[in-house]
């Protein structure tokens, strides 16, 4: 919008005094831009409209049909009318909270390094390293976790299950670690592996999200704090840390939005169960995603409209994570500047 000026006429009274009258012209370039982003978020708005429409169209038939209890069921059998998604969800939600357990400290430090003590040169070289992780297919990552971590976990896995067994999350039914000829592969294929397989693939958006913000924080309240006699250290606890507090929780559900929908790492890692398996350390979970992966190329016509179903849960609840994690970044201090 341009501003422009109109010398008003003199008079009697404004002989040397002569006032300028302001006006504003929308000009054609500002009127494109402010048609062309509405129009950007109109369509964007429209198209998860749009999908959200369409899932609800396909899985109304098996929605109807199972009712609430399509929430509460654990068997997934839809054409014998017994299916639902708690089994599933709950493998969903399990691996979800174990990948970011791992990602979330993870990408803290490393973010904090590269903010805040790594020299220009490998600061630009570890960003870009970082940058590609977040590039890499998943189903590498699924493959890595397959064939190379698997083997590798399970020693940390017994050892979490034979210390640790009091808490009933690392509990494992049928494992006597006290017996050195039980069999290893109560400890495979299990949330736990599948978690450590997300973690990594979220690790990358986690840290990029947060190392940006980290270097928004105000530089004069850095100064500020080294003025007042604090240790690098001392500045980040009590600048940098403070203000990218909204951005790493932002970051941290974006990450966990992200481990939700996750397909084929978790698909070529887990061996699929069809019940409520509160075990992260023992073999057998399921996720949504891996549910509609699997049952999508045999499914029936009602069977391919409870896995619609399924897939709109999981949209729903991807959803409401994006946006919260939305809501925090924005009513947060990061990104604020200085006064």
């Amino acid at each position: 919008m341009s501003i422009r000026t109109q010398p008003r006429p003199a008079g009697p009274d404004h002989g040397a005094d002569r006032r300028r009258r302001l006006y504003s012209d929308s000009a054609l370039p500002d009127r494109l831009f402010h048609a062309v982003a509405r129009s950007g978020g109109g369509l964007v708005l429209a198209v998860m409209l749009l999908v959200g429409g369409f899932l609800l169209y396909r899985a109304w038939q098996a929605l109807r049909k199972a009712g609430l209890g399509f929430l509460t069921t654990a068997q997934w059998d839809p054409d014998a009318g017994h299916f639902g998604i708690a089994a599933v969800l709950t493998g969903t939600v399990l691996i979800a909270t174990v990948a970011v357990v791992i990602s979330v400290p993870l990408a803290i430090g490393t973010a904090l390094y590269i903010a805040e003590y790594a020299p220009v040169r490998l600061r630009r070289t570890l960003v870009s390293v970082v940058d590609l992780m977040a590039a890499v297919p998943s189903v590498v990552y699924g493959l890595w976790g397959l064939f190379f971590l698997q083997g590798k976990v399970i020693g940390l896995a017994r050892w979490l299950s034979t210390y640790g067994g009091w808490f009933p999350l690392f509990t494992v039914d049928g494992a006597d670690p006290h017996d050195p000829l039980a069999t290893a592969t109560v400890y495979t294929a299990s949330t736990f592996v599948a978690g450590i397989v997300v973690a990594m693939m979220v690790t990358p958006i986690i840290c990029s999200i947060i190392r940006e913000v980290f270097s928004q924080a105000p530089v004069g309240e850095r100064e500020g704090a080294y003025a007042l006699g604090a240790t690098r250290w001392g500045m980040i606890r009590s600048v940098v840390l403070p203000f990218a507090t909204g951005g790493m929780i932002g970051g941290t559900m974006l990450g966990l939005g992200r481990a939700l929908g996750e397909t084929i790492g978790v698909y070529l890692v887990i061996s699929p169960v069809f019940a409520i398996q509160p075990h992260i350390l023992q073999t057998g979970t399921s996720s949504v995603s891996s549910l509609i992966a699997l049952r999508y190329g045999e499914a029936s016509p009602f069977g391919m409209s409870a896995l619609m179903a399924a897939g709109l849960a999981l949209f729903l609840m991807t959803l409401v994570v994006n946006f919260a994690a939305s809501s925090i970044v924005a009513r947060s201090r990061s990104g604020a500047t200085a006064e």
